[in-house]
């Protein structure tokens, strides 16, 4: 990950888009760490927030104005121009905002309903839209 911070602190960008980035890809970070703990529904969290940032960043970049309180990733890749082949992914990651933290959100314990498969799948699924944000960032 410190490799991503050297070179995107080295790239000329708007402060909002750098700081909004960072975050992205430290809560990616954190969000690899977790699953090596075994703490999968902060890992799925984690990913939903990832994926959140990096679109406010990119939306920052082009649109050049806030996105405002937002959380829908939807709302977000609409704006962007994310690719359709990335719309399924936001659909998969978009119900851990809320899943993840509120137990009655679900109907269960937030911890108990995330494993080690759910948390690599969605640590997949936000890597590939941080890899496709990373390029757009670069335009």
């Amino acid at each position: 990950m410190q490799l991503h911070i050297v070179f995107w602190r080295k790239s000329i960008m708007r402060k909002e888009v750098e700081e909004w980035w960072m975050q992205a890809l430290k809560d990616l970070d954190s969000a690899e760490k977790n699953l090596n703990i075994e703490e999968y529904y902060l890992t799925a969290f984690l990913c939903q927030q990832s994926v959140e940032k990096a679109l406010k960043a990119l939306y920052i970049h082009r649109l050049k104005e806030s996105p405002g309180a937002t959380h829908s990733l939807i709302f977000l890749g609409r704006k962007v121009g994310i690719p359709e082949e990335y719309y399924n992914t936001l659909r998969r990651l978009a119900p851990d905002f809320v899943i993840t933290r509120y137990p009655n959100a679900a109907h269960a314990i937030p911890y108990e309903l995330y494993d080690e498969k759910i948390a690599n799948e969605r640590l997949e699924l936000s890597k590939n839209v941080i890899e496709w944000v990373k390029k757009e960032l670069k335009k």
